[in-house]
């Protein structure tokens, strides 16, 4: 098949573009009469359409799909808008968010590493920066650290305790969200900086204190924007409303202050992640407290389950010339104190005979019965106090902390407060007469734990309320 561009006339120089049967595109180049040869023409670009054997020769009508093109656009009109080349992240298809997985952590963390990826994906289509590819890759790598992060099962095959690095993995995924989320507001349009304005101005001021400049600035570049927060519009807002040039008037003061945006929104983001940092490392001290205390109750138990008489919890009360001993778990027949017609012992050989029915009477499950009803007073503690701890958003889950504190507390202190009524350490409470009255105190002390642990509730509660998250009241707004 031929076919002509346009008529040769004398002189003139034709050009002629044939197809061959093969499917090869040809071009030919004629001078005219007069000799003058036209520069040389490049071939088309040849496209081979290869048929099936039973219909050789001739051309598919449904050519096969061509993967996607990684070559760079070509230049643009002069003067058209710029189109940057979109995401690499979604150039390969639409991954999924990935999980489920073992931690409410982990899950929100994927679940916003997708949601970033499609913002991105979004933004870099529709920005007016040039070199908006720079943070498209510094976000993909953000990204995709983060998910490693949550996504993270064990270093290694040997090692057995990997849930002691969730620390770790906490930060290395929100330090990487918020640094992904940081460089999407770098080249996002204008009018999707504007909007996300209102939230981004409480996260600044959720987490940064009234002082701060970067805070003062960015409550400043609300006022200008007309951002609704309690105060007159000012000179800057009223004379864009003149002209009817609002909207136009506040996206050109985004794109100027972009940068401190940013800024101010990044800090806010490194302030909220110190004050969870704050919040776990007081979380690890009382468990390491409590597991400690823990520790020393299981200890204090098998050493008087081994040698009773080391530590007996026994009381003699004396009524007139006989006297018993009483145990937490038993009590002595009644004897005498003193001798047969001498008149009264001696206070040695007086405790000699205490002694020896001590050794007879004492159980090794005294101790353990104490701490246990020092446990259950003090569980009883701490089921009260939930009701003065205010619960908070964050996953630290430090109000169980604070009552797990409680419990080896209440086992110890009705130990320790048995010991010094035996030592006679309170006056008047140096002999009690039943067991029942033994077990009553230890009662008594177990509860008693809270007079101290009431203070470490006092300092959680503190370090929950330094997390200023969305279920805390809005912080008022600096005054200009």
């Amino acid at each position: 098949m031929s076919r002509r561009l346009s008529p040769a006339p004398a002189g003139a120089t034709t050009s002629t573009v044939a197809t061959t049967p093969a499917g090869m595109t040809t071009s030919t180049v004629a001078t005219g009469p007069a000799g003058a040869t036209a520069p040389a023409v490049a071939p088309a670009p040849t496209h081979r359409i290869v048929s099936t054997p039973a219909h050789a020769g001739q051309a598919s009508s449904n050519p096969p799909a061509m993967p996607p093109s990684t070559e760079p656009s070509p230049p643009a009109e002069p003067g058209a808008p710029r189109r940057p080349t979109p995401a690499p992240y979604g150039a390969g298809g639409n991954p999924p968010v990935g999980g489920p997985v073992s931690a409410g952590w982990r899950e929100g963390t994927l679940t916003r590493a997708r949601e970033l990826t499609t913002l991105c994906d979004w933004a870099s289509l529709n920005t007016e920066v040039a070199e908006s590819w720079v943070f498209v890759d510094s976000i993909t790598r953000h990204l995709e650290a983060a998910k490693e992060a949550a996504q993270f099962a064990k270093a290694s095959p040997k090692d057995r305790l990997p849930r002691f690095r969730t620390g770790a993995l906490r930060e290395r995924a929100k330090s990487n969200l918020d640094a992904a989320e940081a460089q999407l507001l770098n080249f996002a349009p204008p009018d999707y900086l504007l909007g996300q304005l209102p939230g981004l101005l409480t996260h600044v001021q959720c987490h940064l204190i009234p002082s701060d400049p970067r805070r003062t600035q960015f409550e400043g570049l609300a006022r200008r924007l007309g951002i609704n927060d309690g105060h007159p519009p000012t000179p800057e807002t009223e004379a864009p409303k003149a002209r009817g040039g609002i909207k136009e008037e506040r996206l050109r003061i985004v794109r100027e202050e972009r940068g401190a945006i940013v800024s101010a929104v990044r800090a806010a983001s490194s302030a909220s992640m110190r004050e969870q940092v704050r919040v776990r490392s007081f979380r690890d001290v009382l468990v390491a407290t409590s597991a400690l205390m823990g520790v020393l109750v299981v200890a204090v138990a098998v050493i008087g389950f081994i040698w009773p008489t080391m530590i007996p919890l026994c009381f003699a009360p004396q009524d007139g010339g006989n006297a018993m001993v009483v145990c937490p778990t038993a009590q002595s027949d009644p004897f005498s104190t003193t001798q047969q017609g001498d008149g009264a012992q001696s206070s040695a050989q007086q405790a000699q005979d205490i002694d020896d029915y001590v050794r007879k009477t004492v159980s090794p499950r005294d101790i353990f019965v104490v701490e246990l009803v020092g446990l259950a007073a003090a569980a009883v503690a701490a089921a009260a106090a939930i009701r003065g701890i205010r619960g908070s958003s964050e996953r630290s889950n430090l109000p169980v902390a604070l009552a797990v504190l409680k419990l080896p507390t209440g086992a110890i202190t009705a130990f320790l407060g048995l010991l010094l009524m035996r030592g006679q350490f309170v006056p008047g409470l140096s002999a009690l007469d039943t067991s029942a009255q033994i077990l009553a105190w230890a009662l008594v002390f177990g509860y008693a734990q809270q007079l101290f642990t009431r203070l470490v509730d006092r300092q959680g509660q503190t370090v929950l309320d330094s997390v200023r998250g969305a279920d805390k009241t809005k912080p008022e707004m600096t005054p200009p």
